[in-house]
């Protein structure tokens, strides 16, 4: 017997490949060995092999598996407190420039231990794979010192039951003991940044380009230093106004720019042109009560992937559900459901560097994929506050 082969018959495959709607498959089947999927397709056509084990689906729908690409899970504390303040009316600055927001959740980071920090973002995530994820990428950003990014990033390192992609975001906020010193602290992130680097912790480098963050000058620095480094770059770009942070970004390549709402038509064609994807995040726009909506219609007609991602973070997307963003790109934001879950699997994947690796059902990628008790993918994105998941598998095992 061929050892290590293992059939997935009598499914219904949304493979997510070629030029079909969907990349529908009827009556499929995929056949996996170790952790790649060695063949997928009709069952019908399925070659003679044998196989150490084999699984009937029973005609469940089978996708690809989830892809969060936008996460801070990495912290302490939490901020329902402010959660009231914006009810009141108090607005996201305001709270920012009063020591509120990202600062708050910084002291609480900076006092917790590594265990209790692991603890806490082992939780979250476990939230987000009983829905089906199977990779995420977790940013630093919460802690703003040497010591306290390098903890957050070991932290986000040991979290087990997904494949990790980490983003050192040390251009996140100022913290208080750089008051005043605002390129002193670029400064610093941009001097870390090696020691991290070299620590094995870091697989991007991301920055908060905005008037309650960093500068575009700023945030060059931070991406030149990166580029001397060879790490790829992504930035939290154009989300409260627009500082031309995304034409910056293309500049260097960069993986993807995340939020969006203040993109220009000059942005869409530097992003056109670069490549990158836009990462669309639902859960900000919808918990800080935004009505700027990004340029969903533009960035179709540009051919720009836009992928969605939880943005899970304390102050701005408190989420822990995937499928949930789904149903708000498409009510909110006028997705269709296919480009909804494209959004979370092949363009997901793609923001990470990770698209010639998974996202999409295909002999080569990694065995990575859901299986859901749905009539139709498109049930992904109508339902919200269900959760159909039958089974997970990442690198071809059951999980």
């Amino acid at each position: 017997m061929a050892a290590g082969k293992v059939l997935w018959r009598n499914a219904r495959l949304a493979t997510l490949d070629g030029t079909e709607p969907w990349g529908w498959v009827e009556r499929g089947a995929l056949v996996s060995e170790d952790e790649r999927l060695l063949w997928v397709g009709d069952e019908a056509d399925l070659p003679a092999m044998e196989f150490a084990a084999e699984h009937d689906l029973a005609g469940a729908v089978v996708t690809p598996g989830l892809i969060d690409c936008h996460t801070h899970l990495v912290y302490g504390g939490q901020r329902a407190r402010e959660f009231e303040l914006r009810l009141a009316g108090a607005s996201y600055e305001e709270i920012a420039r009063a020591g509120g927001g990202i600062r708050s959740t910084v002291a609480a980071t900076r006092a917790a231990g590594e265990d209790e920090l692991l603890a806490l973002a082992q939780a979250r995530l476990d939230d987000l794979l009983a829905e089906g994820v199977t990779t995420i990428e977790v940013k630093s950003g919460y802690g703003l010192s040497f010591e306290a990014e390098a903890k957050s990033l070991r932290v986000a390192r040991r979290l087990q039951g997904a494949e990790l992609r980490t983003s050192y975001l040390g251009a996140h906020a100022l913290p208080p003991e750089f008051q005043g010193r605002q390129d002193a602290y670029v400064d610093a992130v941009c001097e870390w940044m090696a020691s991290l680097h070299e620590q094995g912790l870091v697989d991007a480098v991301d920055a908060f380009c905005e008037g309650i963050g960093f500068t575009p000058a700023q945030t060059r620095r931070v991406f030149e230093a990166a580029r001397r480094l060879g790490l790829p770059v992504k930035l939290h770009a154009e989300q409260l106004s627009d500082q031309a942070g995304t034409k910056l970004a293309c500049e260097f390549g960069a993986l993807s720019c995340d939020h969006l709402e203040w993109l220009s038509p000059s942005g869409i064609a530097a992003m056109q042109r670069s490549g990158t994807v836009a990462v669309l995040l639902p859960g900000a726009y919808y918990f800080l009560r935004e009505t700027k909506l990004p340029p969903i219609q533009q960035l179709r007609e540009a051919g720009v992937p836009m992928a969605i991602a939880t943005d899970h973070n304390p102050g701005t997307s408190p989420t822990l559900s995937l499928l949930l963003m789904l149903n708000m790109a498409c009510t909110l934001f006028r997705l269709t459901p296919e480009e909804a879950l494209r959004g979370v699997t092949v363009h997901a994947a793609r923001a990470l560097g990770l698209q010639a690796d998974r996202g999409r059902l295909a002999a080569g990628l990694r065995a990575d994929f859901c299986v859901w008790d749905v009539a139709h993918p498109n049930e992904l994105a109508y339902f919200f506050g269900r959760n159909p998941l039958v089974s997970r598998v990442r690198g071809g095992k059951l999980s």
